[in-house]
């Protein structure tokens, strides 16, 4: 079998180059949003727009729907990914800054770590790991101390309480999508999974009665831009990228956008939104960076009791990997 010819550099480098600046870029896109329209509403749209978009296409591309098995599968990732994790990122981000929430959020692969030693028994605790766990909840302590005085004020403990959820919630989603039926598709899987995840947002805006006092003529054209670009740039474009990545480009290269998209949020939260950039903010972030470089550059050793987890298993059926 001949090998696929490798695409010309400038084409992964643009694949790149979104996965980090438009992902990086959409938790300020977020937080222009929901000073407008409510949290669970701008992620319902937000979702079930992009979903609605990815199913068709790959419909009319001849790819079969999910079996009613995969459905099932589906639904519950869509529970933790977009109901759980994403709700409460877009609910966090009426009070916590753009940057702080994707620093917040990078600390996803500490937990899926720890899930993967208390829950799959796939990994070890070793003191590399150990190490890296304790800098990355240490980066998570500075940000939100009210103890200790770091020349600037820690984000508020609400947010930062739903974004931890959030980001276990996520850590959970990608534990429990390892034993998952899913779809064959990554971009199917994906697109029903955004589907899913936008009515159920939707829904549970209705029940926290964010469609009361709403109105559509009084958002802003900034705002709906801001939506716009969650839908199109975030959610469509970033994703078809990354997916075309992860078939040229090494897991690790590609996963590379984890500590990346924080610096590009933080950045452009400072620049653009002005959004403090000072000690705590500095040293919580590099905390939590060097935790998130050192848990996804460490190989993985696998438990004696551990059932294996074959290639497939373990890069062929990605999560949603959105912002």
């Amino acid at each position: 079998m001949e090998a696929m010819p490798r695409p010309a550099r400038w084409k992964i480098l643009l694949a790149f180059a979104i996965i980090y600046l438009v992902w990086g870029s959409t938790f300020l896109a977020i937080r222009i949003g929901v000073r407008q329209v409510p949290p669970f509403l701008l992620a319902g749209m937000r979702f079930f727009a992009a979903g609605i978009a990815l199913y068709a296409w790959m419909r009319a591309k001849g790819t079969a729907s999910p079996t009613r098995r995969e459905w099932a599968s589906v639904t519950l990732l869509a529970v933790l990914i977009f109901l759980v994790d994403y709700g409460l990122v877009f609910w966090a981000e009426q009070r916590v800054p753009s940057g702080i929430t994707a620093v917040m959020l990078a600390t996803i692969p500490a937990f899926t770590a720890l899930a993967e030693i208390l829950i799959l028994r796939t990994q070890r605790l070793t003191l590399r790991l150990g190490i890296a766990l304790v800098v990355g909840l240490a980066g998570v302590a500075v940000l939100v101390s009210r103890s200790v005085s770091f020349g600037d004020a820690p984000i508020e403990r609400s947010g930062a309480l739903a974004l931890v959820v959030g980001a276990i919630s996520w850590s959970l989603a990608s534990v429990f999508s390892r034993k998952l039926s899913l779809p064959e598709s990554k971009v199917m899987s994906s697109g029903a999974q955004m589907l899913v995840g936008g009515i159920l947002l939707i829904l549970a805006a209705a029940m926290f009665g964010e469609f009361r006092g709403f109105h559509a003529r009084n958002v802003s054209d900034g705002a709906w831009l801001a939506l716009l670009y969650l839908i199109v740039a975030g959610s469509i474009v970033a994703f078809t990228a990354y997916v075309w990545l992860i078939h040229h480009e090494s897991p690790t290269k590609v996963g590379t956008y984890a500590y990346v998209n924080p610096v590009i949020a933080v950045l452009l939260g400072y620049f653009l939104a002005g959004e403090a950039l000072g000690p705590r903010t500095i040293l919580g972030t590099l905390l939590v960076l060097v935790s998130v470089v050192v848990i996804t550059t460490t190989p993985k050793k696998k438990a004696v009791t551990a059932a294996p987890v074959t290639e497939t298993e373990s890069t062929e059926q990605p999560l949603v990997k959105t912002r």
